[in-house]
C-alpha cells in the first residue's frame, strides 16, 4: 500500500487492518467458491473511503469450498500482527451469510467490549465489511458459511492487550476505518480505554492507574490485583476522563516521581515532546521548601529525577516533606481535573529510595 503521511518530520506509510484482510479474504473465497475460477487479486472498499487492491494468497479450491488468505500489512506502524495471513474458508450454504471463527481468532469472555461474551472477537465494523463485500459476489439465490482463521494468532495474541481484556485463544479482527494510520495516538488511547471498560463491567468502583511497567510492578508488590491495574502511558488526563465516563468513583494513582510530578503542575499529557519540565517542577517545589541557591542550580541541571532526589538529600532537604508536598499537589490537580467526580489517591515512589509519599497519608501501602 503506497499511501503516506508526515508525522514529526518523518514519512510514514499507511497499512490496512485485520478487518480489511478478513473482508478481502472472505470476498475472494466466496467468489472462487461459486465461479470455480482462481484469482490472485481482490478489491474492497474501506470505511475510510479508500479502495484497496490486495494480493490473494494460498488459494485452495474444492467442489464445495474455496480457501485463501490475505497478508496483513500494517505499513510503518509497529504492529505485532504485521505479516500474519488472515484466511477465509468459504463453504456452500442454502442461504444467508454466516461467519465463524477458527484457529488463531480469540473469543470474548468478559463484558465491556464491542462484542458480547462468548462470541468470536470480530468487531462490528469488520463484520459489516465482510457482509458488504461478500454480498457483492454471492449469487442471489445462494448462501455461504465463512470460517476465518489466523495461523499463529494464539501466540501473537500474548503480545497484545487481548489477555488483559479477557479475549482468549487468539487475536481480534479489528479496525474502524479499514486503514492503519502509522503511530496513531488515537488507536493507542482506544486500546487503553478498553481495559477500563472491561474492569468497570466487572463491578469494580475503583481502578489503579500507573504510567507504565515500573508503576505496575510497584502496585503488584503493594498487593493490588493486576487485573485492576491499567497503564495510562502518557495520557493521564484522557484516562481520568474515561474513568469518570465508565462510572469509577475512586482512582489510585501509583507511579515514579519522574512521571507523576508533571501532573502536580497540571500537565495531563506527559509525553516529553508535549511537556518535558520535570527538572523545573522539582526545582520549584524545592525552592518553595527553602532550598538554597546552589541546590536550585544543581536541580535545574540534573539529568533525571533520581539525580534530583540525590541533590535534595545532599543539601539536607527533608525528602519526606518534599514527597508529601508533591503527592498532595498531584491529588489536588487530578481531582480538580475531573471537577470532583473522582476521588484520587496517590502513591509516589523512587527506584532508589522506595516509597516517597502517599496522599492522603492513610492510603494503605
Amino acid at each position: 500500500m503506497e499511501r503516506y503521511l508526515l508525522k514529526d518530520g518523518k514519512k510514514l506509510r499507511y497499512g490496512y487492518t485485520t478487518g480489511s484482510c478478513a473482508a478481502a479474504a472472505s470476498k475472494a473465497a466466496t467468489f472462487m467458491l461459486y465461479t470455480g475460477v482462481a484469482i490472485d487479486r481482490v478489491e474492497i472498499d474501506t470505511p475510510k473511503g479508500w479502495r484497496l487492491s490486495l494480493d490473494v494468497l494460498d488459494v485452495s479450491l474444492g467442489k464445495n469450498y474455496a480457501r485463501c488468505g490475505i497478508k496483513k500489512d500494517g505499513g510503518d506502524d509497529p504492529d505485532v500482527t504485521n505479516g500474519l495471513v488472515v484466511y477465509a474458508m468459504a463453504e456452500r450454504a442454502e442461504k444467508g451469510i454466516e461467519v465463524r471463527a477458527g484457529e488463531g481468532i480469540g473469543t470474548v469472555t468478559k463484558p465491556g467490549l464491542q462484542v458480547a461474551p462468548g462470541n468470536p472477537a470480530i468487531n462490528p465494523v469488520p463484520m459489516e465489511m465482510i457482509f458488504k463485500e461478500v454480498k457483492e459476489v454471492l449469487p442471489p439465490d445462494k448462501g455461504v458459511v465463512l470460517t476465518l482463521s489466523i495461523p499463529g494468532g494464539d501466540k501473537v495474541a500474548q503480545k497484545t492487550y487481548n489477555p488483559r481484556l479477557g479475549i482468549v485463544g487468539g487475536l481480534s479482527i479489528l479496525g474502524t476505518t479499514g486503514i492503519v494510520e502509522p503511530m496513531s495516538e488515537e488507536a493507542l488511547k482506544e486500546s487503553l480505554a478498553l481495559e477500563l471498560s472491561v474492569i468497570s463491567r466487572q463491578g469494580n468502583s475503583r481502578v489503579v492507574l500507573v504510567p507504565g511497567n515500573y508503576g505496575r510492578d510497584y502496585a503488584v508488590k503493594m498487593g493490588y490485583d493486576d487485573r485492576i491495574i491499567v497503564s495510562y502511558g502518557n495520557y493521564l488526563g484522557f484516562m481520568l476522563d474515561k474513568s469518570v465516563e465508565y462510572g469509577f468513583k475512586k482512582v489510585l494513582l501509583i507511579g515514579h516521581i519522574g512521571k507523576l510530578i508533571k501532573a502536580s503542575a497540571g500537565i495531563f499529557n506527559t509525553h516529553s515532546r508535549i511537556a518535558d519540565a520535570r527538572a523545573e517542577i522539582m526545582t520549584a517545589y524545592a525552592a518553595y521548601l527553602g532550598a538554597k541557591h546552589d541546590a536550585i542550580k544543581e536541580l535545574l541541571h540534573s539529568n533525571t529525577s533520581e539525580d534530583a532526589l540525590d541533590v535534595l538529600d545532599r543539601y539536607g532537604l527533608d525528602l519526606k516533606k518534599y514527597g508529601q508536598l508533591v503527592a498532595d499537589r498531584i491529588k489536588e490537580k487530578c481531582e480538580g481535573y475531573t471537577y470532583g467526580a473522582l476521588e484520587v489517591d496517590v502513591v509516589l515512589f523512587s527506584l532508589k529510595r522506595g516509597l516517597l509519599a502517599r496522599s492522603p497519608m492513610e492510603v494503605q501501602v
